[in-house]
């Protein structure tokens, strides 16, 4: 690791977009990629993203590079923001394009469509030996991009590179914390997308706040017994990349897969929903991964059984919503449900 890390930032949309203007505003030589070359050309002439985040002014120390390859090489630190969808396939363009010594960070939450396999497999598969973190939390791109407060973290089993990332996004008004947790921050970051799409269901549906804190916690149980079977440590989900973010899509109406939610509850049909919204809403594909780990480790989470169901079109918001108060009494949480095995 170098004093003077150069930075390549890969996903020219709004989270792409408002890290990669962090870090040029912290002094880190930051390049922006993305596969819209007009519009990454748009944004070198105007210093804004129009698209995404068209308030914000982008930093004149914010290099754009329509060139992956020359993005890329040179880089100490390749940061992906991508959907998780295109993922696997970045990683498999760039692989011959990094530097020996460049570690690998991404913002991008999710899992492989089609597997189920968490980002960090992926990454030790394609790139392996490499160092690598996940930057996640409760952060809407709209608001890190206006400088409100914000808080993430930044899990990686590399400590020394973990604390590297977090120094250059900390600023006055962003708060970056470190873990070595990637699977627990990954798995946060991923299903609270699911989750939320449950609260905003409700919340269309206009059926109240009690519905809502009812929602959001026992979806917290769920995210916690899955993680438990995973081996995910308690604590990261009771943390920013878990309860924070949780909490965060499931209130703020910024949020893509809230939004997704609030139209399913109002009536409107999946795709125009999709539509409406106008950018990639993670829960649709999050869904089935989430349920793919809990059928293999044996698991019943109602919740997000039933968002999957609505999402394919198998039940409706008010048949789901029925079969979930219809379920019998029982214990809030199962005897030794923070114990790991």
């Amino acid at each position: 690791m170098t004093d003077q890390p150069i930075l390549a930032v890969l996903g020219a949309g709004s989270w792409g977009t408002a890290l990669a203007a962090l870090a040029a505003r912290n002094g880190v030589p930051t390049r922006l990629w993305g596969r819209d070359a007009s519009a990454l050309a748009a944004m070198a002439a105007s210093h804004r993203n129009q698209r995404y985040l068209p308030d914000l002014e982008l930093p004149a120390g914010l290099g754009f590079e329509p060139d992956l390859a020359k993005a890329v090489r040179g880089a100490t630190i390749v940061l992906i923001v991508v959907p998780s969808h295109a993922f696997a396939e970045m990683l498999d363009e760039i692989a011959p394009m990094l530097d020996p010594h460049a570690s690998i960070a991404w913002a991008t939450k999710g899992f492989e469509p089609g597997t189920g396999r968490f980002l960090h497999e992926l990454v030790a598969q394609k790139l392996p030996g490499r160092a690598a973190a996940v930057i996640t939390g409760p952060s809407f791109a709209r608001e890190v991009a206006a400088g409100m407060p914000s808080a993430v973290t930044v899990h990686s089993e590399n400590e020394p590179f973990a604390q590297q990332l977090a120094t250059l996004l900390h600023a006055p008004n962003f708060r970056a914390y470190t873990g070595n947790d990637v699977l627990g921050a990954e798995l946060g970051g991923a299903m609270k997308n699911v989750l939320a799409v449950a609260t905003g269901v409700a919340d269309g549906m206009k059926l109240g706040l009690n519905a809502r804190a009812g929602l959001i916690t026992r979806g917290m149980n769920e995210m916690l017994r899955l993680g438990v079977a995973l081996g995910a440590k308690p604590e990261t989900l009771m943390g920013l990349s878990g309860l924070g973010d949780l909490v965060l899509t499931c209130t703020g109406d910024l949020s893509r897969n809230r939004r997704l939610g609030l139209a399913l509850g109002q009536g409107i049909g999946i795709h125009e929903a999709v539509a409406q919204i106008g950018q990639v809403v993670e829960s649709v594909v999050t869904a089935d991964e989430v349920m793919r780990l809990a059928d293999k480790h044996g698991l019943d989470l109602p919740i997000s059984k039933g968002v999957r169901a609505v999402l394919h079109g198998e039940v409706t918001p008010v048949e789901s919503l029925k079969a979930l108060m219809a379920r019998e009494q029982k214990p809030e949480y199962p005897q030794g449900l923070f114990e790991t095995h």
